[in-house]
């Protein structure tokens, strides 16, 4: 009974990246009305820059800065692995130069699928990646706030925000 207390503690401790959320389905699915919990990856911001910069993603801030506290950073710590996964495979299908503008930091609207919370992303607006999302995705209406929003085939959220696209990864699109 020993051994298997030691090592649920050591479980515990050596894996702190991965967290339990419910109210979605399948690896990495949408949310559903809270069937299953899935198991989320959390990356530093080390990981993710240089995942980024091996894909040729480009980042930039207001502030010229990366810490999560602060609103004018683009930040990237406890971003889900699954996130910057889904960058690499937008990247990747389009073809297109991809600048992420918003990461996890401090500043933008609250939720459980929420920047903070590692979900989402926000890109520069460019007409080829604005082509991209508006020719392959389908369109599902506005948001609450008026955004224009698309799905893409894996259940992704792309919203138009005006000025650039903010984008829910509830999965890695097809890594």
């Amino acid at each position: 009974m020993k051994l298997r207390s030691a090592l649920t503690a050591l479980t515990l401790f050596a894996a702190p990246a991965a967290v339990v959320l419910g109210g979605a389905t399948g690896a990495g699915a949408a949310p559903s009305n809270g069937a299953a919990a899935v198991a989320v990856t959390k990356i530093s911001h080390a990981t993710a820059t240089s995942m980024f910069s091996g894909s040729g993603i480009t980042w930039s801030s207001s502030g010229g800065c990366s810490d999560r506290d602060n609103a004018t950073c683009t930040s990237f710590t406890q971003l889900n692995l699954a996130t910057a996964q889904g960058a690499q495979t937008l990247k990747s299908a389009t073809g297109c130069a991809l600048n992420i503008t918003g990461g996890t930091e401090t500043g933008h609207a609250s939720g459980t699928y929420s920047h903070w919370n590692g979900y989402k992303l926000d890109y520069a607006k460019s007409t080829c990646v604005t082509n991209y999302i508006k020719n392959t995705f389908t369109y599902i209406g506005p948001r609450g706030d008026g955004a224009l929003q698309y799905r893409s085939g894996s259940g992704n959220i792309y919203a138009d925000e005006g000025n650039h696209w903010d984008v829910l990864y509830y999965n890695c699109g097809g890594c």
